[in-house]
């Protein structure tokens, strides 16, 4: 654990504050990206399926270093983590926006990862120590604010800066923030830390990263070539395998690079797999519905940030508020409403047609955004609570791993869904057409019927994969019934070892 802040009276502000601006400024880059993706695809003339990895990409490079930061947390001061986090965030967002080709700007944007990786689990711990459990629900409630108020000004913000310049400046834009917060952290941070004797499993480092990495290069790479691909099945055999031999060695380890011990504890192993499974859900909309409003509706990237705007304050908003209820009620009753919301509003947007009002899409964003407000953190706080303080950095370790993982293989999962059946859809539309049609169609009947065919079955294409992302969340609906209010693992036995003197 990082015994370097010590749990006081008062819990150290002034550092929480530097760590929560860094994380931030990591939140916004990664928002102000969706609502760009179609202006890059038409740029860098490339497919959905390819432009996709601007955001699987980075989740895969937090999948691979998010497991070495519970050894970073223990070994390191936060002042040189934090440090080193902005310094590669900054260098990243540097490369990405003088990136005139694709391969550029996904190196730059996987820099911006390695650093980003470091950022979340390293304030998540700071939170950890910093608050008592009676008190932890309303302060991750603030942390959720704060950064859910990114993801509510990025669409915008992003449609916005699109709309008047290059996506480029996207990247310019946040340069300066950048620097700035990486010089506030140099003189303000002063934390040091005494020499620890641990040392990096750097094989176990290499079987994680060829773990994850050959899981979400499978699942990513579907889109294009196809589940037969040998490429595709060969990449996410090969990952399982390595994940399967990561953890047997883990539990064999002493000092494990990513402790798996931790789900021994029950409550934390059913968060785990709720926030899993509800991320998969989460990243489906925000990568679809830019993709629907700007491509097939043509609505302008303002308006498409405006569309998403709502919805993001509302859930930053709700952010303190369901923080305070899950420390006066629990966990279980806000994953079950949220969940409800959730998977209702999801199969809702499995029936977009091309006339659906700019309205209605704005309203049913916004509801489904509330009830993902009153899941993710509580069910996260929940599971964290059962764990002895000593396995707060694997835990936050783990919980990041896990929904960098599930975000990017979900996110995969369904634009190869997208593709897939978009590919179906207008083999189906074109051969219906063709027999109906009277005649030999003249060039120009032919350009306009193939270009109502592509808008139609992308269209289709888009509410599969909703459907898809519905029953996601439906799994995750029912794995909320099960949780219960955890206590710290700790006092049971401090309370047990107590029972049995007496």
């Amino acid at each position: 654990m990082d015994h370097s802040i010590n749990k006081t009276d008062r819990p150290p502000y002034g550092l929480l504050a530097v760590l929560m601006i860094g994380a931030f400024i990591a939140f916004l880059n990664n928002t102000l990206l969706n609502i760009a993706l179609p202006s890059i695809m038409n740029d860098l003339d490339v497919e959905a399926s390819t432009v996709q990895w601007l955001t699987t990409g980075f989740m895969l490079v937090n999948g691979i270093l998010i497991p070495a930061t519970a050894f970073l947390i223990q070994k390191y001061s936060v002042r040189r983590l934090f440090l080193a986090a902005m310094i590669l965030f900054t260098v990243g967002t540097i490369i990405a926006g003088v990136a005139h080709a694709f391969p550029v700007l996904l190196t730059g944007r996987m820099v911006q990862a390695s650093g980003s990786a470091i950022m979340m689990p390293l304030l998540m711990n700071v939170m950890l120590v910093s608050f008592p459990i009676e008190k932890r629900g309303a302060a991750m409630g603030v942390f959720g604010l704060i950064l859910m108020f990114a993801p509510a000004i990025g669409p915008t913000l992003s449609g916005w800066i699109i709309e008047h310049y290059d996506w480029r400046m996207l990247f310019h834009f946040v340069t300066p923030i950048a620097v700035a917060v990486l010089l506030i952290g140099f003189f303000m941070l002063k934390d040091k830390k005494g020499k620890v004797d641990i040392r990096l499993d750097l094989f176990s480092l290499l079987l994680s990263s060829v773990g994850f990495g050959g899981l979400l290069y499978g699942f990513s790479s579907a889109g294009n070539k196809g589940w037969d691909s040998p490429q595709v099945y060969g990449t996410i055999i090969i990952g399982v395998i390595s994940l399967v031999w990561f953890i047997l060695r883990q539990l064999k380890q002493e000092e494990p690079l990513l402790n798996f011990r931790i789900f021994k504890y029950p409550m934390f192993s059913l968060s785990s797999a709720i926030t899993m499974v509800v991320n998969m859900a989460l990243f489906s909309g925000m990568l679809l519905i830019p993709i629907y409003v700007q491509t097939i509706r043509g609505i302008s990237p303002m308006d498409a940030g405006l569309m998403m705007l709502p919805g993001a304050l509302l859930m930053a908003v709700m952010s303190p508020i369901t923080g305070r209820l899950f420390d006066k009620f629990g966990g279980r009753t806000l994953a079950v409403t949220g969940l409800i919301i959730t998977t209702v509003t999801t199969y809702s947007f499995s029936n977009l047609s091309l006339d659906t009002t700019y309205t209605h899409l704005v309203i049913l964003n916004s509801v489904r955004m509330l009830g993902m407000s009153m899941v993710m953190m509580p069910v996260s706080t929940n599971g964290l609570n059962q764990l002895p303080a000593r396995y707060y950095p694997h835990g936050t370790a783990m919980n990041n791993t896990l929904n960098q993982v599930s975000g990017a293989i979900g996110t995969a999962l369904l634009v190869t869904v997208m593709s897939n059946r978009t590919e179906t859809h207008a083999t189906e539309m074109a051969a219906d057409a063709m027999k109906n049609a009277a005649g030999e169609p003249t060039k120009a009947a032919l350009a306009e019927m193939q270009q109502q065919i592509a808008m139609k079955a992308m269209l289709e294409g888009i509410n599969d994969a909703f459907l898809v992302a519905t029953f996601i969340a439906a799994v995750s609906l029912v794995l909320a019934f099960f949780i219960k209010r955890a206590k710290p693992a700790e006092d049971t036995i401090a309370k047990q070892s107590a029972g049995s003197k007496m």
